[in-house]
């Protein structure tokens, strides 16, 4: 290589450099600009409200049990036959 060439190289490499580090500071955000607001959340503690003993209630229907309607003799359901 001769001298012309290796001073070509050499300025084209800093003004690349130059050229990279601007961009990237217009691109990426700087420390400065990385706040942002948070909703604050309410902490969770031990208390429970009772339900309402309008529906929560004695007499209330129970979706936790089994019912049935009418007699099932069918002991095989996933058979295919009766």
């Amino acid at each position: 290589m001769k001298q012309k060439d290796i001073a070509l190289i050499a300025v084209i490499a800093i003004i690349s450099a130059a050229v990279s580090f601007l961009v990237s500071n217009k691109l990426f955000v700087t420390p400065d600009n990385r706040q942002q607001q948070v909703e604050v959340v309410d902490p969770i503690n031990a208390t429970f409200n009772a339900p309402n003993k309008k529906y929560f209630n004695s007499g209330s229907i129970d979706p936790t049990q089994n019912s049935s309607i009418g007699a099932d003799n069918n002991q095989d359901p996933f058979n295919g036959s009766n």
